[in-house]
């Protein structure tokens, strides 16, 4: 029967249970984007050992698929890299809140064609003495993203200095209340003409 995804499965001396803080833990930043959604996809992932230093880098065009596949792709990359070099302890770190909620059983997986990635993830993570995954925000991912930009700006045959620019973020809070079916912003915003953004909802509690 497999155990707990989250508590340590290790063998001490004796065959006691080793404690989890024994078990130094890889990280790995995972990210998967489609650009159309679904159109031309990729994913990227960044892994570091315990030290917290760079010693893989992954990415790769992945075809024509949802933003939400790409980021399982992203996962199950970061897993096969991690059981292909016998890492015990790993953590991944996502900034798709969809994709770690399923994998911490918070939502269901309800998309058929998530399925059965879900399932493989699932099962490849519970080979791993210690395994974590957290939610993190964009810019926390940053090297991830741009790894999966560079996938998909490699296919499209795009240079080096247009790859940069295009993949490049600026994110920034900005207040904003909600009347009426519609946001207003309480900042003033400049923005050119036609500009793509991306909004991030928190609900703040009146005070």
């Amino acid at each position: 029967m497999p155990r707990s995804s989250h508590t340590s499965r290790g063998s001490g001396l004796f065959g006691e249970p080793e404690p989890e803080a024994k078990l130094a833990a890889y990280r790995a930043n995972i990210d998967g984007g489609s650009r159309g959604n679904p159109g031309p996809a990729s994913y990227g992932v960044v892994i570091r050992n315990p030290k917290g230093e760079i010693i893989a880098r992954l990415k790769k065009y992945i075809g024509r698929m949802t933003n939400n596949v790409a980021e399982y792709y992203g996962l199950i990359a970061a897993l096969d890299w991690a059981q292909s070099n016998h890492v015990r302890a790993l953590r991944i770190e996502s900034d798709s809140e969809l994709l770690v909620n399923q994998m911490r059983g918070r939502y269901r997986v309800k998309s058929e064609e998530l399925k059965p990635l879900f399932e493989r993830a699932k099962k490849m993570s519970q080979t791993f003495s210690s395994f974590r995954i957290g939610h993190v925000y964009r810019e926390q991912n940053a090297e991830a993203d741009a790894l999966a930009n560079e996938a998909l700006d490699e296919v499209s045959g795009k240079p080096p200095e247009a790859s940069s620019a295009s993949s490049a973020k600026t994110t920034r809070p900005v207040r904003a209340r909600f009347r009426n079916g519609a946001f207003f912003t309480d900042d003033k915003i400049d923005l050119p003409e036609d500009a793509e953004v991306e909004l991030l909802f928190r609900l703040r509690k009146k005070s």
